[in-house]
């Protein structure tokens, strides 16, 4: 009897976790991580490239903007389709198919693509493979470690999602140096073979063990809904905030968004439990990483051009020195969990988020003849930050979700990272456009009728033109870089504002603890 009752206390200390799976849980990890770098790898790597792309295949500004947008929009549209499709058949199958599915595309572009229409099919498809990919990896995490666990675990798997933006870019520099854009779009292929192999081994097949019928009604709600706001969201910068475009799509989206709301309560097997938005660990989770993610993308998304444009350094010198952000975050997301252990999630979490503010508020004060150990010491803070505030975030969102519905939760983290980068972008990218215009425009006003609309629309089109005048051009890119970092140290304040807003949010709202207690223990299902 003594004997069955420590069992009991083993099985109910482990989650129900079967034995074989818990042993293996940690090399299960190492694939997960290995199959969400490919996604950050992939997703990251062509944002280096795209100047040769403009070149070799003389394409357009729009063209280059839906090789990255045509991912964002699919990628987005399709997180809680993908995340329902894992819980209802298995979440191992999904991963593989995203992973083949990614592999494929990633062949056809580095090999057969010879158009930029060729390049934004593919990556629509990789938008489609990240999706599956993604709230997988997230979701059999959860079921493979126990609750006392997890949080380390989504430490390391939140370290390794900072260290592939980091990487992608890096990657990329050294393989345009050496070899054609083809190779960028092939990097991703041997660690794809490796993770399908590795994954047929260490990782175990998991599902929901009610086998919950599919809410394809919601489904097709939701992907209409969010691809229509990410596209209203995307495209706002070039319409205009307040036009009739992008109120007439943003209203659209926000409206099929309600209506998949009202679906989603009244259905009994719905897609997304709506109702957990008023637990706090779920719903105040949401919102905290949309605005982490909103003043991240933004603060990032025109790193390259400071980098590369003010600094004067090459794609791969630029990419060399974001290294030691990623390294930061590496270290820092494992270390979260330590934090909470001792002073509870909300301040870790808003402490993280304080540092973030901080960091931001740092690179507002970067200026064209500014040292780049500025920068860095910025940048460290931001990534220290950001890795301390993410883990705790996420696993508190996962811990409001019952495990045998993990691809709910794994696809809402997802989604809000996915929203708020995208809001971050555009808003952030537009308050700094405007500001460039704006500046820029008693210098440009001064320029021939033929040069001025692309000095007044990019401080790479601006420099170009100063290079080709040759020494009477020096005024011109002096001016331009000036008109730049001045509108993107207002944009840097902007997202300081709403970090801070975030952090405070997080010291009020959020839990000290974890939700699991709302859920009864075991209630899912691995398949072996």
């Amino acid at each position: 009897m003594d004997f069955l009752r420590s069992k009991l206390k083993i099985i109910k200390k482990r989650d129900y976790i079967p034995e074989d799976v818990y042993k293996k849980r940690w090399y299960t990890l190492g694939v997960l991580c290995l199959s969400l770098l490919v996604v950050m790898v992939g997703n990251t790597a062509l944002n280096v490239a795209l100047p040769i792309l403009a070149k070799d295949l003389t394409a357009t500004n729009t063209q280059l903007q839906w090789m990255v947008d045509s991912y964002s929009l699919v990628f987005a549209g399709f997180l809680f389709t993908a995340g329902a499709l894992g819980d209802r058949f298995g979440r191992k199958g999904i991963l593989q198919l995203g992973l083949v599915l990614f592999a494929c595309a990633s062949i056809y572009a580095g090999t057969l693509a010879d158009s930029a229409t060729a390049l934004v099919g593919a990556r629509a498809v990789m938008g489609l493979a990240g999706a599956l990919i993604m709230p997988a990896t997230l979701s059999i995490l959860t079921n493979v470690f126990p609750t006392k666990e997890r949080a380390r675990a989504v430490g390391i798997w939140a370290g390794m999602s900072g260290a592939g933006v980091a990487f992608g870019p890096l990657i990329t520099g050294f393989v345009l140096e050496h070899f054609s854009w083809h190779a960028v779009f092939l990097i991703n292929v041997p660690l794809i073979a490796l993770a399908l192999l590795l994954g047929v081994f260490l990782v175990p097949r998991t599902a929901d063990p009610e086998h919950t019928s599919l809410d394809l009604v919601g489904s097709g709600l939701s992907v209409v809904g969010l691809v229509s706001l990410v596209y209203g969201i995307i495209e706002a910068p070039h319409h205009g905030w307040l036009s009739v475009e992008t109120i007439a799509i943003v209203a659209f989206g926000l409206v099929v968004m309600s209506i998949f709301v009202w679906w989603e309560l009244r259905v009994k097997n719905p897609m997304l439990d709506v109702k957990l938005f008023k637990i706090p660990a779920f719903g105040v989770s949401a919102l905290v990483l949309t605005l982490v993610f909103f003043a991240m993308m933004g603060i990032f998304f025109n790193m390259s051009q400071l980098l590369q444009f003010i600094y004067g350094y090459s794609p791969l010198e630029s990419a060399v020195r974001m290294l030691p952000m990623a390294f930061a975050m590496m270290i820092a997301a494992p270390m979260a969990p330590f934090l909470v252990e001792k002073f509870g999630k909300k301040i870790p979490v808003a402490g993280g988020m304080f540092l973030v503010a901080l960091g931001t508020l740092l690179l507002s004060r970067i200026g064209v003849g500014s040292s780049y150990y500025l920068l860095l010491i910025s940048m460290m803070v931001v990534a220290v930050g950001m890795s301390i505030a993410m883990s705790p975030t996420t696993d508190l969102l996962m811990s409001a979700v019952p495990r045998n519905r993990a691809g709910m939760g794994s696809a809402m983290n997802d989604t809000t990272r996915e929203l708020g980068a995208s809001l971050g972008i555009a808003i952030l990218g537009s308050i700094l456009a405007s500001q460039y215009s704006h500046n820029i425009a008693p210098i440009a006003s001064r320029a021939p009728e033929a040069v001025r609309a692309i000095i007044e629309q990019s401080l790479g089109g601006s420099l170009a033109i100063a290079e080709r005048a040759g020494q009477a051009g020096i005024p011109l890119a002096i001016a331009s870089k000036q008109a730049w970092i001045q509108g993107y140290q207002i944009s840097l304040v902007v997202g300081s504002i709403i970090v801070v807003a975030a952090s405070v949010i997080a010291y009020i709202f959020l839990p000290d603890k974890s939700a699991d207690h709302i859920h009864e223990e075991g209630g899912f299902e691995v398949e072996q």
